[in-house]
């Protein structure tokens, strides 16, 4: 009897694959804001690793942290900075100490039609829209990272701002035409790809504004991103439910270094870590 029970555990033990970087099957989630990124992200380090697979299931920032607290996903990426309930939270539920994983810098980025007069707008104008009834500021929706991060930026709750939903970055700036009198807000990555026909084709739909702080005009580009002082700059990172080093935390490691900042570079963002290259002159 002993011998059989011994041989059942065995079976059992041996019949349990455990994930590693190298192999291995998990799911991630991420707000649809920075889905070009985590794309680009888990199909290079699947290109790198065959016997892995990365579902990428995109998903409103609250609605993601929520699944992450369940084990639902693996890993998820978020961008602004969890509460202090939530941090409590993840204590509790996760029993880890969380460590962010920062990996690029990406911006919320406000977008007109192309005809629109207007040239820029002020973070005093930001503001008053968000408390107008008139909700002339359009988001994505609702528990959205756009929407959560301004929302932080001005200190406030995202129930307490005023706004219009249009579904998706996408449709936001596909539809804006529409909408002569609205601003979009929109993610940098929805519209960052240089290599990218549809990206660049949405950039080149609508009219990106300026944002004015302290009398200074700052547009959304990347050396304004990189110094921060794009004033709705944001830093994205992964943060993961995952106790050991699996593929979860091998994805974050290959994200964080080289090769997957290459990865952020091309997506046109702002690598968070920054490489120097020597070349010796002869």
């Amino acid at each position: 009897m002993i011998s059989f029970f011994t041989l059942i555990v065995s079976c059992k033990k041996s019949d349990r694959v455990v994930d590693d970087p190298q192999q291995g099957t998990i799911t991630i989630a991420a707000d649809e804001s920075f889905k070009s990124v985590s794309e680009a992200l888990t199909e290079r380090y699947m290109a790198l690793n065959p016997n892995t697979k990365i579902n990428l299931v995109i998903k409103k920032e609250d609605m993601a942290f929520l699944d992450l607290l369940e084990n639902k996903v693996r890993v998820i990426v978020l961008s602004r900075e969890l509460t202090d309930k939530e941090k409590q939270a993840y204590k509790q539920k996760i029993d880890m100490e969380m460590q962010p994983a920062k990996f690029a810098a990406d911006a919320v980025v406000f977008v007109v039609p192309k005809n629109s007069s207007r040239e820029s707008i002020t973070m005093e104008e930001i503001r008053k829209e968000l408390n107008s009834d008139t909700k002339n500021i359009i988001f994505d929706g609702t528990n959205s990272s756009n929407l959560n991060f301004v929302a932080q930026k001005f200190n406030t709750a995202p129930a307490k701002l005023k706004f219009s939903i249009i579904s998706g970055n996408k449709n936001i700036i596909e539809e804006i035409n529409s909408h002569p009198d609205k601003i979009g807000v929109v993610s940098l990555n929805t519209i960052s790809r240089p290599y990218d026909k549809v990206s660049q084709e949405l950039r080149n739909s609508v009219k990106i504004l300026p944002v004015v702080s302290k009398n200074i005009s700052y547009a959304p580009e990347i050396e304004n991103v990189r110094s921060m002082k794009y004033p709705f700059t944001r830093i994205l990172y992964f943060i993961t439910n995952e106790p050991y080093y699996g593929l979860g935390n091998g994805l974050i490691r290959f994200s964080c270094q080289q090769l997957g900042q290459i990865v952020v570079a091309k997506e046109g963002l702002q690598p968070y870590t920054i490489f120097r290259r020597e070349v010796q002159m002869r």
